[in-house]
């Protein structure tokens, strides 16, 4: 008896072009552009230039701002499903308040504001996933809320894969790892070797956004009020970044990875094409 293999349904009209939307929020402006646009100097270079001393404190704190963004999303998340939309505004103004600490003490105060912006942030990315149907009881849910910190650094080829998938795949095996352990261990887990080595991994990764992060906000004239501005374009960021995740994930849970992916690549081309 012959059997039939069945394919899977393509995307609806609706459903390409949320993933249209996606890779708009996935692929477009890094952050340093936004900062540059932002603060009308270019961030880039600056952010290379930054002393030893310096990279070490933003290790040290895009490590610590993680680990509590993890510990927050394992515990004091509303896990109930809402209906009501992701409060982007009010996170942003949050997150741009916090700012204006690192604007006026700069590499100083990176150690406690970037927690602070850290944990502002993973709210407003939770709410972003839950608007697109993500369970938030689910461990996978949280540890991808705290994926999408590891989606900010594109430009630094040399060090990392560059492209969405490829940051995915990069992390894939800790991220599943992670949540399985999450699953069977509560929300003690956070302090487990491999949950610890997902979030250096991915702080590495963040801490490229925080160093272009810290060179905006320590230079000369930026002050409070442009350190606020520079937070407002780290929130904002990271926000559009979770849209395009979640939207991605939303898909794949309805189609399948594979079709998801070989979809993004297709439309991806298509518009750089056009």
């Amino acid at each position: 008896m012959s059997t039939i293999e069945v394919m899977p349904a393509g995307l609806t009209r609706k459903e390409t072009e949320d993933l249209r939307r996606a890779i708009v929020c996935l692929e477009g402006s890094s952050f340093a552009q936004r900062l540059t646009d932002a603060i009308g100097r270019p961030v880039a270079a600056l952010s290379w230039g930054l002393p030893a001393s310096a990279r070490r404190v933003v290790a040290y704190a895009s490590e610590r701002a993680l680990s509590g963004a993890l510990k927050l999303a394992l515990r004091t998340i509303d896990l109930r499903r809402s209906a009501r939309p992701s409060a982007n505004r009010a996170h942003k103004f949050a997150a741009a308040a916090s700012g204006a600490l690192g604007g006026a003490f700069g590499l100083a105060a990176l150690p406690v504001e970037l927690p602070l912006s850290t944990t502002i942030l993973l709210r407003s990315i939770a709410e972003i996933a839950r608007e697109e149907g993500e369970d938030l009881t689910a461990p996978q849910a949280a540890v991808a809320c705290i994926e999408v910190f590891a989606l900010g650094s594109r430009h630094d080829e040399e060090t990392f894969e560059s492209g969405y998938f490829a940051v995915r795949a990069a992390l894939a095996k800790s991220v599943t790892d992670s949540a399985r352990f999450v699953a069977s261990q509560g929300a003690g887990a956070q302090s487990a070797p491999l949950v610890a080595r997902l979030i250096s991994q991915i702080a590495a990764r963040f801490g490229v956004v925080v160093s272009e992060k810290l060179a905006a906000q320590s230079a000369p004239v930026i002050g409070a009020i442009g350190g606020a501005a520079v937070n407002a374009a780290f929130a904002e960021h990271f926000q559009t970044l979770a849209r395009g995740h979640f939207i991605v994930r939303r898909l794949e849970r309805e189609h399948g990875a594979g079709l998801v992916a070989f979809e993004y690549q297709r439309l991806r081309g298509e518009a750089a094409r056009a």
